[in-house]
């Protein structure tokens, strides 16, 4: 019952939230609305009071200046009540009561024959025992009371005062005039505050839409901000908020942010010109590491090849350095790839067979890692992208290096190439106990390896997975990884080949 009520309670909650504004501009018309709402009605409310108040106590002067003459006149009928009859306002209400009993009571009802009869059936009223009772109780000489008389009369206020022959004389004058002069005020009121309200909230729309300008400017100006590749490259923070008055919030607001945008400019300037530095460092290196790795691999094959007697330890030593030497071989030519791409390196566009790439992978795979099931999924039709062949190949061949390398021997892996919408899918899945997840975000990043001993032997260098993150953004692709244990998977999703230009006229 309690989780009930309670569900129902943050529901109706959530259903109130939903309906509160959202912007600010919204919260502020809304505020402004709701205060001048309440001011009218406040206002509405105070002066309908005062009136009904000023109402009823003319009406209860007006019953103490009458005193009883109407009550009198039907107490005293045929001795000249005439003319103070005439002199009452229609709808007074006159009773005599004797003992606590109505003996006569009437109503001046305007009528030409008020004057001249003041005996006239059309005067006279009868009420119940109810009524009786509740005008017995009234208090002789006391102040004026309301008193509800039913529906034929309505509500009255009424004031009793001593008769001359120990009789009670009680006088009255309807309620409705007053309260129907009270109602047409609150029917003006709420006409009047209701256009009030309407043209305020039409005027406070505009006059915060345009106070709100400095601040609309400043929002553009972030979001076109948020917009910019910061993550890396050079980067121009041109974008500067407008100057406006530093005495308002909005311009400190502004100007504070255009500091900000100083700071963080000179700070994407300094980190663009140390990776600059980084790039060039790698690239210099490389380039001037090919020619001793080779120097070294070419003196290490040529003592393998000395005609004479090696001793078994020499040979050894030299066919590590052999080794060791085509492995930084590797490496160098790795980070100079990278290097270029960093720096943005135009790759070889043609027309390129993703599914005749996927075979050969597929073969050489089979062909490096015989203990693992290699499999493949690829459509009847041949898959066609643009780009560089080469690069392509070496993407998929570090994807299947990458499961071989990382999973244990007996384990299935499957190439798949699928076309889905202008673009081609190529999917690289493993069965092996899948990537830490602590490094599943990073795999992509240069020297990331989920298993340092392993990798060390046998000979990843880490590079691999940044390779193919480099190469597929160069083609305008993205690369995905997801794993648990038992299955990883890694997404390249690349653009369709491009249709052939039609030859121009000659």
């Amino acid at each position: 019952m309690n989780r009930a009520v309670n569900r129902a309670a943050k529901r109706a909650v959530n259903a109130a939230r939903k309906l509160l504004p959202r912007t600010l501009r919204a919260r502020l018309i809304a505020g402004l609305l709701v205060l001048l709402v309440v001011t009218c009605a406040a206002v509405g409310l105070a002066t309908a009071a005062a009136l009904r108040h000023f109402l009823v106590d003319r009406l209860d002067q007006q019953l103490t200046e009458a005193g009883g003459r109407y009550a009198a006149s039907l107490e005293h009928t045929g001795t000249g009540a005439g003319p103070d009859t005439r002199a009452q306002t229609p709808g007074t209400l006159g009773v005599r009561l004797l003992d606590g009993r109505v003996t006569a009571a009437g109503v001046v009802d305007g009528d030409a024959d008020d004057a001249d009869n003041p005996d006239d059936e059309d005067d006279r009223v009868a009420f119940s025992p109810a009524q009786q009772h509740a005008l017995a109780a009234l208090p002789v000489g006391g102040p004026a009371g309301t008193l509800d008389l039913g529906r034929t009369l309505g509500r009255y206020r009424v004031r009793a005062v001593a008769g001359r022959d120990g009789d009670v004389l009680v006088s009255g004058l309807p309620l409705r005039p007053a309260e129907d002069t009270v109602e047409r005020l609150e029917t003006l009121e709420l006409t009047v505050f209701a256009i009030a309200v309407a043209a305020a909230g039409a005027a406070g729309a505009v006059w915060v839409g345009w106070s709100l300008r400095p601040l609309r400017r400043v929002v553009g100006m972030a979001e076109r901000v948020s917009a910019l590749p910061l993550a890396s490259g050079a980067v121009m923070l041109a974008e500067r908020v407008p100057d406006d008055d530093p005495r308002t919030e909005v311009g400190r607001v502004g100007a504070a942010l255009n500091r900000m945008l100083g700071h963080v400019g000179d700070a994407l300037a300094r980190r663009h010109a140390v990776e600059e530095r980084l790039r060039a460092f790698a690239a210099d290196a490389s380039h001037e590491l090919r020619t001793p790795v080779a120097t070294v691999r070419g003196h290490a094959e040529l003592a393998l090849r000395h005609p004479g007697d090696v001793p078994a330890p020499v040979r050894h030593s030299l066919e590590r350095i052999d080794a060791e030497a085509l492995r930084m071989g590797a490496i160098v030519e790795d980070l100079l790839l990278l290097a270029r791409l960093d720096a943005g390196r135009p790759l070889a566009e043609a027309e390129v067979d993703l599914t005749r790439v996927a075979l050969n992978a597929v073969a050489d795979a089979r062909a490096a890692g015989p203990g693992h099931r290699w499999r493949l999924a690829l459509p009847e039709e041949p898959v066609l992208v643009s780009g560089d062949e080469h690069r392509l190949s070496q993407v998929v061949a570090n994807l299947l290096a990458n499961a071989r390398t990382h999973i244990p021997p007996g384990t299935g892996v499957e190439l798949s190439l699928e076309p889905a919408d202008g673009h081609v899918e190529l999917t690289v899945t493993d069965e092996g106990p899948g990537i830490a997840p602590e490094l599943l975000d990073r795999v992509f990043e240069r020297f990331v390896r989920g298993d340092r001993a392993r990798s060390r032997a046998t000979g990843s260098t880490g590079l691999g997975l940044a390779i193919v993150h480099a190469v597929v953004q160069a083609h305008g692709g993205t690369v995905t990884v997801a794993s648990r244990p038992g299955r990883t998977s890694f997404t390249v999703r690349l653009p369709g080949a491009r249709p052939a230009r039609p030859a121009r006229p000659a």
